[in-house]
């Protein structure tokens, strides 16, 4: 395997965040400077760090490592040249998060986050057998709340009672704070408590959510689209709820990807073949 750039910018970065293959991202900011700013990097997670001993280990060498500080100085440099004499595949956020923002790039809202993830992995419950806003919601929140999260699928009647048992959060049902707010569905509710509403091709990929989930294919020329793939993937799936999301994932990758990246362009058969 070829090593990794020892520094990324955070536009190289913002480009993996949302994909399958986004690195594990870790914040080793101080706490204080941490705790005097609104928000933090999408799909990251806060680490001590002048404890880097005890929590190097814990991490994923299997997978790619973009370590964040405040500028890019002596705490992102020093444990990044750490994880790479011990065989990880590190490199560090060039500029740190003071580039980040600098940039304009979205933050996750550190107190919603707070307070919806104070433990990791984090535990989200909702009804079974998915098929639009419950794919659409776990893939946001696995690519840019919370990587490692706990997506769990309950009978309807159970969904609150064990979110309550097992601390988890609730979503996509009647009466709880993440779920459908007049013609808005759980997908765009998420992306306002954590402050990625801003985002644009996050706030598209809403619209064509929204469009799917409440039979409005006016909203965006996809949804239509969506919901025809989404219907036909529940009945291929007919009784495996993580099969499904993982199937689903795919497809909502390939929306944000085509959103970002391919959204202007066109395909034609050509007019003349050579």
């Amino acid at each position: 395997m070829l090593s990794p750039a020892y520094s990324l910018s955070p536009q190289q970065l913002w480009h993996l965040i949302g994909t399958a293959d986004a690195p594990q991202i870790v914040d080793v900011r101080r706490r204080d400077i941490v705790e005097s700013l609104p928000g933090l990097l999408p799909a990251s997670v806060w680490r001590e760090p002048t404890a880097s001993a005890q929590w190097i280990p814990s991490l994923d060498k299997s997978r790619p490592i973009v370590i964040a500080c405040k500028a890019g100085k002596e705490l992102s440099q020093f444990i990044t040249a750490e994880l790479r004499g011990a065989g990880y595949a590190a490199s560090m956020l060039a500029g740190g998060s003071f580039a980040w923002t600098a940039a304009g790039l979205p933050e996750i809202d550190r107190v919603t986050l707070d307070r919806f993830t104070p433990q990791r992995p984090s535990v989200w419950v909702t009804r079974r057998r998915p098929k639009i806003d419950r794919i659409a919601c776990p893939w946001l929140i696995r690519r840019f709340i919370d990587p490692q999260a706990k997506i769990i699928f309950v009978d309807p009647d159970y969904v609150t009672a064990a979110a309550t048992e097992f601390g988890g959060i609730p979503f996509d049902i009647p009466n709880v704070e993440v779920s459908h707010d007049g013609e808005r569905c759980s997908f765009d509710t998420l992306l306002k408590l954590f402050g990625l509403e801003r985002e644009p091709s996050l706030a598209r990929l809403a619209l064509i959510v929204r469009g799917a989930d409440t039979a409005r294919p006016d909203l965006a020329p996809e949804a239509a689209g969506l919901h025809a793939i989404s219907l036909g993937l529940s009945h291929l799936a007919t009784d495996d709820d993580h099969g499904l999301l993982e199937r689903g994932f795919m497809i909502y990758d390939a929306l944000f990807a085509w959103l970002r990246f391919a959204a202007d362009e066109r395909h034609n058969w050509p007019s003349k073949v050579a």
